[in-house]
């Protein structure tokens, strides 16, 4: 791998776009990925925020959810925000009917924990690794990690609840970054990314 790794994003629902730009600003080849040849191409993964159990039903239709467990569990960096920490947790605290998870995190996940689409807010979160103070962070119908196991490390807490963890090669974070024009987040996550190449 080159300086610029090439990182993907999951684009069978969700705000792809603005992750793809936020990759870009952070120095990374980013593109879409759909097809489980194209994940085999990447060096990591987006996961982006969405409809979780929307997300988890087109990963097993398009035949990625397998392949994505296999790449994860293999050490493939991969980031989840919102919807994405959803699909990252070993465990769902209130699963919908049918829904699966990739897991590659030690945590447990409560969706919808802090609210409907109209309570949705900006919040100034303090993220460890992250440099040059607080994250901003929008969270839209966000989930939060209710607990996390001994291998998962806790990088940002906002209101009592943690936001944003980090296991391995693995990150998640309950809010999303990438609508915010503060690419700090995207770019930890690609200097991960060429950690591991």
């Amino acid at each position: 791998m080159t300086d610029t790794p090439v990182i993907g994003v999951l684009a069978l629902q969700g705000d792809v776009r603005e992750h793809l730009t936020a990759l870009a600003v952070a120095d990374a080849l980013a593109r879409p990925v759909r097809r489980p040849d194209e994940l085999a191409e990447v060096d990591g993964l987006v996961i982006p925020g969405g409809e979780s159990t929307t997300m988890s039903k087109l990963a097993v239709l398009f035949g990625m959810m397998e392949p994505l467990r296999e790449r994860i569990a293999s050490g493939m960096p991969v980031y989840g925000t919102c919807a994405g920490m959803i699909l990252l947790a070993d465990k769902i605290l209130d699963p919908r009917s049918g829904q699966e998870t990739a897991g590659g995190i030690d945590m447990i996940v409560r969706r919808n924990a802090f609210g409907r689409q109209n309570e949705s807010f900006e919040a100034a979160v303090e993220m460890d690794e992250v440099p040059g103070g607080p994250v901003e962070g929008v969270f839209i119908r966000a989930p939060w990690v209710e607990s996390v196991g001994a291998r998962a490390e806790v990088l940002a807490v906002h209101g009592g609840h943690i936001v944003a963890v980090r296991q391995g090669n693995a990150l998640a974070t309950s809010f999303h970054p990438e609508l915010t024009g503060d690419h700090r987040v995207h770019a930890l996550f690609t200097d991960m990314v060429r950690a591991v190449g």
